[in-house]
């Protein structure tokens, strides 16, 4: 498994090591100990979730504050998505920046978004599995998010206006300076 940390500190790509032949193939999806070892961070996941969407469909930003602040490993079972974490820990040097990245069932790489992170993804083709396991339980209270589209982020989902979906809850978001 090789393990790269990004621009934004604490938030790490995996990519595993996939053994194939004519038969197919096999990868480990997430070794604990490989991953503390690479990154020196105890993660315990306590929760898996799974989402099915269509192209266009955007999810976020997103993030669950304070007591059930969750860290994420997120991944593409099926598709393709452009995966987006944003950096909201007020005392980070990387704060209010992002990094994005293309998940797809070809490259089978994974994202490490850490707690303290917005986190969104726009799925880039039709019935793409979205896979993610989390480190805190879900919990609605704790919602938290920011408009998928406000200027001072200015992230490039890829796709046109026109052709992103959202959902009614993610269009009423607020803007990221109102945090």
């Amino acid at each position: 498994m090789k393990v790269t940390e990004t621009s934004l500190k604490g938030c790490y790509i995996i990519e595993p090591i996939v053994f194939g032949d004519k038969r197919g193939s096999f990868f480990e999806v997430f070794n604990k100990k490989i991953f503390r070892e690479k990154t020196g961070l105890k993660i315990d996941f306590v929760q898996d979730n799974q989402s099915i969407s269509q192209k266009g469909v955007l999810r976020g930003l997103h993030l669950q504050k304070g007591g059930f602040a969750q860290a994420k490993l997120v991944r593409v079972v099926k598709g393709k998505v452009l995966d987006v974490a944003v950096d909201v820990r007020k005392d980070s040097p990387t704060y209010g920046k992002h990094f994005s990245i293309e998940l797809s069932e070809e490259n089978n790489k994974q994202l490490f978004v850490p707690r303290g992170f917005l986190h969104g993804f726009i799925t880039l083709e039709d019935d793409t599995i979205f896979s993610y396991k989390c480190d805190n339980y879900y919990n609605k209270e704790s919602e938290d998010g920011v408009l998928f589209d406000d200027k001072n982020l200015n992230i490039d989902w890829k796709l046109e206006e026109k052709e992103i979906q959202l959902s009614k809850k993610d269009k009423n978001l607020p803007n990221f300076n109102t945090k």
